[in-house]
């Protein structure tokens, strides 16, 4: 009875480490979930008018849910404004920014954050990635910086 009791147990308690880390697609883990406050957000990638394309500048946004403000850099310029984060989306107020001027590519990509902030914006985070979304159809992908 003990014997078979043993031979039952030990696949089951074999099969409980057999799991792979990572949280990779298929690898039985779960990938941790970053909030969207207190990570520093480096921007990828934006779309704006239709077209992508990868931002210029190292620009990043950063979300702070005890101050109620994000802050962040454009590409070019620094950027602050009211933030409240709240069930899945982020509504943000007007923006204050430094008034530097930038190469071209620079300021096309601020030109395209800045269309972020004009009210309510969607948001998805997928284990170290943001996806953000305007109400006039600009997206932006980060990913949470190392």
């Amino acid at each position: 009875m003990i014997l078979t009791a043993a031979a039952a147990i030990v696949p089951l308690v074999a099969a409980c480490g057999s799991e792979k880390a990572g949280g990779d697609p298929g690898s039985g883990s779960v990938a941790v979930q970053r909030p969207v406050t207190g990570v520093d957000w480096s921007v990828d990638s934006f779309t704006a008018d239709g077209a992508t394309q990868r931002a210029q500048g190292k620009p990043y946004l950063a979300f702070d849910e005890k101050t109620g403000k994000v802050a962040g850099r454009l590409g070019c310029n620094h950027v602050n404004a009211d933030a409240t984060v709240r069930d899945g989306h982020i509504t943000v107020g007007r923006p204050a920014t430094t008034r530097m001027m930038c190469d071209t590519s620079l300021m096309k990509t601020e030109r395209a954050l800045l269309k972020l902030f004009n009210g309510k914006i969607s948001y998805r985070v997928d284990a170290d990635n943001l996806t953000l979304t305007s109400t006039n159809g600009t997206s932006v992908r980060a990913v949470a910086a190392k």
